[in-house]
């Protein structure tokens, strides 16, 4: 079963039906135990089937739609975005890229292009301040 009370409810029910079917005596069942078993491994196999098929045919839910001019203002956005990058000098724009879209740390980025971690800091600071000073100075 997958949960415990799934297999405790599958358990009482059975019992409850074999209870219904003969009553107190069991004397009609030549194995009782065996009838028992099969019956709990049948209910088992149902229970699961049926909840194999209803998670199967579980509707997705929908996602975000997005509004019809967020992919035209996205694109504007990070064109004025990469604008400013390639305004910036060389050293800038490769701490940004290593930082941003390569997901290196500070000191992955120093031994790579042969820096302390300070200049690191500082470098992606500057990098950072000259684009945001000229998108907010353009709107």
């Amino acid at each position: 079963m997958d949960d415990l009370p799934t297999a405790e409810d599958v358990v009482q029910d059975v019992f409850a039906a074999l209870y219904r079917r003969h009553g107190e005596r069991l004397a009609g069942l030549n194995n009782p135990d065996a009838y028992l078993r099969t019956s709990l491994v049948n209910t088992s196999r149902s229970v699961l089937r049926r909840r194999r098929t209803v998670r199967a045919h579980i509707p997705e839910r929908e996602g975000h739609a997005p509004s019809a001019e967020e992919p035209v203002l996205l694109r504007e956005e990070h064109g004025e975005v990469i604008a400013a990058l390639r305004r910036s000098i060389r050293r800038q724009r490769e701490v940004l890229v290593l930082r941003y879209w390569s997901h290196l740390g500070e000191a992955r980025i120093a031994d790579s292009l042969g820096l302390s971690r300070r200049a690191v800091k500082s470098t992606a600071s500057r990098a950072l301040a000259a684009p945001r000073r000229e998108l907010e100075a353009s709107r």
